[in-house]
């Protein structure tokens, strides 16, 4: 058994470029899991800053001068942010709060229709089985609502929260589109002089990143806004916090889909019950989520991803249970970094197989 382990070592970690890349893959990973929470805000501006970098770059493909362009999209960035906490913020915690109110009489009503079910299903369902579903929910929720209150866009904490990235997030924002370049050559600076490696390593995972950031961004964007017209056409309750949440839901491929279709049921169902209104509703969110995946999808992110859907889902798994919500975001990214380091790393042929 030692003697496969050494085997094994020798031949993928032998090479000085190999055991350089994994100790600073292991340092990175190592930061980001155990100092998450502290590095958010920084986490958020980078993304923010290569969404904003790849449209200043595409200004100068127009032959738009570099300052100005970077002035046009960071000034449209800053009245877009205004936007957000100005007018959409107030809005999905308006929506947010009015939810949270009904959502008693919801579970009343849930409960009403549920000890109907073993009348009419005896066969399928017993009365001490629904018993049993309607404590866990009652319970489910005596334990959720406090939290949802505490963490709802109106409490203390949240909104310290918001100040203070409103503060932080511009200003850092600023600083990694100004001094990318110094800010790179300063992280170079403290590797060997010999790290071909790493930076192969980092060019392809740099352009794949900026790529897939900005490919997320006009996915979230379109998909929450086609998703609100047929909302506000049937006057779903609650039409903008459901189509955020819809655009959202694209983070997290194929499982945000599911469970951002369950509050969409339940809302439609306790507004209007089993009608034409719930089937249309339900029938254009089926139908945007269709086209997301076999048309937008694609066309956003044909040069970035290219992994088996299994992988993926994996992915967002694992990476989402380590970190959290930065895991689930970057779960395409890091399984690609996983994909890009399995072909670019060096190793020893195996002699024994010769």
């Amino acid at each position: 058994m030692i003697n496969v382990l050494k085997t094994w070592f020798n031949r993928y970690f032998s090479d000085p470029q190999a055991v350089l890349l994994a100790n600073l893959l292991l340092l990175g990973f190592g930061i980001v899991i155990t100092m998450s929470e502290m590095l958010t805000p920084i986490l958020f501006s980078i993304v923010i800053a290569y969404l904003l970098d790849g449209l200043i770059k595409n200004l100068q493909r127009w032959y738009v001068p570099p300052l100005l362009a970077a002035f046009l999209i960071y000034s449209t960035f800053m009245v877009l942010l205004g936007f957000i906490f100005i007018v959409l913020l107030p809005l999905l915690s308006n929506q947010l709060s009015q939810l949270i109110q009904e959502l008693p009489e919801m579970i009343i009503r849930g409960q009403d229709i549920l000890v109907r079910l073993p009348e009419h299903y005896p066969n399928f369902i017993s009365a001490r089985q629904v018993q049993g579903l309607m404590n866990a929910i009652r319970s489910t929720a005596q334990s959720i609502g406090p939290d949802v209150i505490f963490y709802s866009l109106t409490s203390i904490p949240v909104v310290i929260t918001i100040f203070v990235y409103l503060t932080l997030v511009p200003l850092l924002v600023f600083f990694f589109l100004k001094d990318k370049t110094t800010i790179l050559d300063w992280f170079v600076g403290l590797l060997p002089d010999d790290h071909t490696l790493a930076k192969e390593v980092w060019n392809k995972m740099d352009e794949q990143l900026g790529n897939y950031i900005r490919g997320k961004f006009y996915e979230v964007f379109l998909v929450g806004t086609f998703t609100y017209f047929p909302f506000f056409y049937f006057n779903l309750n609650y039409a903008s916090l459901l189509a955020v949440l819809v655009g959202l839901s694209v983070i997290v491929p194929y499982i945000g889909t599911v469970a951002v279709a369950i509050p969409i049921l339940i809302v439609g169902y306790f507004q209007w019950g089993f009608t034409s209104e719930l089937f249309w509703v339900f029938s254009m969110f089926s139908l945007i989520q269709v086209l997301d995946g076999n048309i937008l999808t694609p066309l956003l992110f044909s040069e970035t991803v290219n992994l088996h859907p299994v992988a993926i889902i994996t992915a967002v798994l694992v990476f989402g249970g380590i970190w959290g919500f930065w895991g689930v975001f970057f779960a395409i990214p890091l399984a690609t970094l996983v994909k890009v380091l399995l072909a670019a790393w060096p190793r020893k042929p195996d002699l024994t197989t010769v």
